[in-house]
């Protein structure tokens, strides 16, 4: 896989826990550790997309089941809009 040269800037703090994981051994240079913090990132929203895949198969399945009246994406949108909160 080809390499693209990028240059970026971080926060001292961010420099001091990159220099500290190059330290430990588990890498062996900066842009190690970048790299592996970008494939934990994608592969956390490929999860995530596969999540959302399966809740709408499920909706699918409730309405075709006579379960709900309402359309998937109803009841995708009311999970959702409720997300977040205390009051379920």
């Amino acid at each position: 896989m080809a390499m693209v040269k990028k240059s970026f800037a971080v926060t001292d703090q961010q420099d001091c826990w990159i220099k500290a994981q190059i330290q430990t051994g588990h890498y062996g240079n900066e842009s190690e550790v970048v790299r592996e913090l970008i494939r934990v990132r994608q592969l956390r929203e490929q999860e995530g997309a596969r999540e959302v895949e399966l809740i709408r198969a499920k909706l699918r399945q409730a309405e075709r089941s006579g379960f709900t009246d309402q359309s998937p994406a109803d009841l995708l949108k009311e999970i959702q809009d409720g997300l977040g909160r205390d009051d379920v």
